[in-house]
């Protein structure tokens, strides 16, 4: 049995410590706030609920296996999941508006062709084919083993089987996934709903690669998912498993360094004393890593650096009167009406708040998020650029403003909403970094193949024998999913070593 320190009581960290625990190990958590979760928090305010983190869950088969791995009581014992159909509403500049099924492909392309006209469904019927087979070729490296060493060939190899291009006399085939949308869904309207998937993640379509089609076929192929009462109660629900495993956690304990021992990492320094243990698993972002480990680099030499730039999200939490109609969706995306000004605002050589943003607005109609039926909590979120430091206190103003914009944006989705509203509460990068660490408040995307290594996460092992490294800023990167996937590859890493190839 060894002593396990964990920083950070993220959902990655979490997930790695209850899967520790099980193993006979003794894991300590030590968490700089008050409170687990990382991103996944909750505000409340007169009898209103809202999540500040995700507000859908993406492949909750991962989570089903962390309880089906750290104990005899499933998830659905602990938290009642809910299927959001249709999965998403999307509001298109031109006024179109469609409606999309959960988990349904003949269902998906009836509603397009329906909607946007003839040949449409089937065009993005034949994307959802082609992005079957990138999932297929990269859900086993990318998500399900340790990051292989030579991880060089998932950065060149594009996995994405783009149909071929005829353009002045040459044929291309499409190497980012605003070319997938450009040349072969051919209609600005199937363009947004693809690229959307991608900003939702902090990714520029124009640059991220065309394996970036497995997040839209994640999301048709697994369903997409809600946790009765907000997913804040999908953290308490594994905080609990935790606490039942007797994993010990140590809240308002900040890390100041790893200890290093016989050049290995032997505990961590707090600070008030020093804690011993024979193996740390890091649960921070890149730059709260490199400040514990002193004169060592955290990560392997050769391997992937971490990803720089990541932007982060602006939330606006409405309090309304009056309640939410029963055909109301889930979620809508509502998309912008000037696609290349918003994403030369946001990834631009100086990132700004694009004047018109797109914005997921959520309506998930949970009884437990209001103070009774006659009122209403939704959620609207929005990419931004992170704002370090300085600038993030000068930006505060600027996300006032731009709080409003994404509620008259909402407003296509919600005709009235401004009339109905009793206040709004905005929650930006500094909150973001202050529930994470991260600088600025980013966030990070999830890895992805291709782009000569840039959406890929350095691996779990690092150059500091005895020092693991979980949560999004580490392979497989950003996400729910992913989150509870690194947990499951640390955990894998200690209790069967450095030979461990993920689940079989």
């Amino acid at each position: 049995m060894a002593r396990i320190a964990v920083i950070g009581a993220g959902m990655g960290a979490m997930a790695a410590a209850a899967r520790l625990a099980v193993a006979g190990h003794r894991v300590t958590v030590y968490e700089r706030t008050e409170t687990y979760g990382g991103a996944v928090r909750r505000f409340e305010r007169d009898g209103f609920a809202f999540d500040t983190g995700p507000g859908t869950l993406p492949l909750p088969a991962v989570y089903r296996d962390l309880f089906v791995k750290t104990g005899k009581e499933p998830l659905e014992d602990r938290v009642e999941l809910v299927q959001v159909d249709p999965s998403s509403r999307h509001v298109f500049a031109d006024g179109t508006a469609v409606s999309l099924p959960n988990a349904s492909r003949a269902g998906v392309v009836t509603a397009l062709e329906e909607a946007l006209g003839a040949g449409a469904g089937q065009r993005w019927g034949g994307f959802l084919v082609r992005a079957r087979e990138a999932w297929d070729r990269t859900r086993r490296p990318l998500l399900e083993e340790p990051l292989w060493p030579n991880w060089q060939v998932l950065a060149g190899r594009e996995p994405y089987p783009s149909l071929p291009h005829r353009r002045l006399l040459r044929t291309r085939r499409a190497g980012t996934l605003a070319e997938v949308g450009a040349w072969e869904l051919r209609d600005p309207r199937l363009a947004a709903l693809l690229e959307s998937h991608a900003l939702a993640y902090g990714l520029d379509p124009r640059t991220a690669p065309a394996s970036a089609a497995v997040l839209p076929y994640m999301e048709h192929a697994f369903g997409t998912w809600y946790v009765r009462g907000g997913l804040r109660e999908l953290a308490r629900a594994v905080y609990e498993r935790c606490l039942a495993r007797r994993v010990e956690f140590v809240f308002g304990a900040e890390v100041a360094r790893v200890v290093e021992k016989d050049g290995r990492a032997a505990g961590v320094e707090l600070t008030d004393r020093v804690a011993e243990a024979d193996l740390v698993v890091a649960g921070v972002a890149p730059g709260v890593l490199e400040r514990m480990v002193r004169g060592t680099a955290p990560r392997g030499s050769g391997e992937v650096p971490p990803q720089q730039g990541a932007p982060s999200r602006l939330v606006v939490l409405l309090a309304l009167r009056g309640g939410r109609p029963e055909d109301a969706d889930h979620r809508t995306v509502v998309h912008t009406e000037d696609r290349e000004a918003e994403l030369g605002a946001l990834f631009g050589t100086a990132p700004g708040m694009p004047a018109r943003p797109t914005v997921t607005v959520h309506r998930p109609g949970d009884p437990a998020l209001v103070p009774d039926p006659r009122h209403e909590a939704i959620t609207l979120t929005a990419t931004v650029p992170a704002a370090p430091g300085e600038r993030d206190r000068i930006a505060r103003d600027a996300y006032g403003l731009q709080a409003d914009r994404m509620i008259a944006a909402a407003e296509r989705a919600v005709p009235g909403l401004a009339d109905r509203l009793l206040w709004h509460e905005v929650r930006g990068p500094a909150d973001i970094a202050e529930a994470t660490g991260a600088e600025g408040g980013a966030v990070p995307a999830p890895a992805l193949a291709a782009a000569e290594g840039r959406l890929l996460h350095p691996a779990n092992s690092t150059g500091l024998p005895g020092l693991f490294t979980v949560g999004g800023w580490s392979h497989p990167g950003g996400g729910l999913p992913h989150a509870g996937m690194s947990g499951a590859l640390v955990a894998g890493l200690i209790v069967e070593g450095p030979e461990f190839r993920g689940s079989q």
